[in-house]
């Protein structure tokens, strides 16, 4: 059962109730919204291909593709793609400097800087089955949401947040949940509602990175990050306050909106006329 707080100051007992059975990546809310966010950021060209390749699925928008990479986890017949995937959601830095060091933080191609590089060669390969790159279209649509989610982006060694005990709304939880769904859940809106608040703030500044592939990619996990341990996002006493909620839920949103673009440049890169491999 969910409930909401009002960021006025309302009793933490109003915060949303946290029962998911397991933690992932910004959750199926944070997914779809950032989906919603880089579909209206568009180009003409991308836009038309995106359509294309969502054809088979019978689906015009990726918000509704965008937490596939999470359910195949449950799917028997997807268990080989999982194994290959799961540790492509995130990456653990290797200090608290948080910068990208390869051989230390993605061995093996096994981090989600690696993951994104990949699928996003292939969604721009179009020699390639478009069955195949229908797929590589939804990791990529589920990585970007991932590396701006600070905690799969994290530096200590607590599973991303995942053995971090906290208490929230006077339930025990860990601090990775929380942000993939319990900041988010305050608003009490669904995931239009919510992309259409967030859209309505206006467009972002000058883009942040000006890097291209890998580097782009790696800038971004660096930038979460520093989120992770600059921002106060591990709450003192492990108790997420009312007033913790009022001033990381904006940290999130922003997160949200900067992913929103970020993954709007990738596609347009990948899927526009001047883009892809032809």
């Amino acid at each position: 059962m969910r409930r909401s707080i009002h960021l006025s100051g309302l009793a933490l007992g109003a915060v949303l109730s946290l029962a998911a059975p397991l933690a992932m990546a910004w959750g199926p809310l944070g997914h779809s919204i950032v989906a919603d966010l880089a579909q209206r950021q568009l180009s003409p060209e991308a836009s038309a291909e995106v359509q294309r390749l969502l054809a088979p699925d019978h689906t015009r928008q990726l918000a509704d593709i965008a937490s596939w990479p999470d359910m195949i986890q449950d799917d028997p017949g997807q268990a080989g793609l999982w194994q290959q995937t799961r540790r492509q959601h995130y990456i653990n830095f290797g200090s608290a400097d948080c910068r990208y060091v390869p051989e230390r933080d993605c061995r093996g191609g096994q981090c989600v800087v690696a993951g994104l590089q990949h699928y996003v060669e292939v969604l721009s390969d179009r020699k390639l089955p478009d069955a195949q790159r229908l797929q590589a279209l939804k990791f990529v649509v589920h990585f970007v949401g991932d590396e701006h989610q600070p905690l799969h982006d994290g530096y200590r060694d607590d599973k991303g947040g995942n053995a971090y005990q906290v208490q929230f709304d006077g339930r025990g939880s860990n601090l990775h949940r929380v942000w993939d769904s319990g900041l988010l859940g305050t608003r009490h809106l669904g995931w239009q509602a919510y992309a259409d608040k967030l859209a309505a703030e206006g467009p972002l500044g000058a883009p942040d990175v000006n890097a291209a592939g890998v580097e782009r990619y790696a800038a971004w996990a660096e930038a979460s990050c520093r989120i992770t341990r600059d921002q106060g996002v591990y709450p003192a006493g492990h108790v997420i306050e009312a007033s913790y909620v009022t001033s990381r839920l904006p940290i999130a949103e922003q997160q949200l909106r900067i992913a929103g673009r970020h993954l709007a440049e990738v596609l347009n890169e990948s899927l526009g006329t001047a883009g892809g491999k032809p």
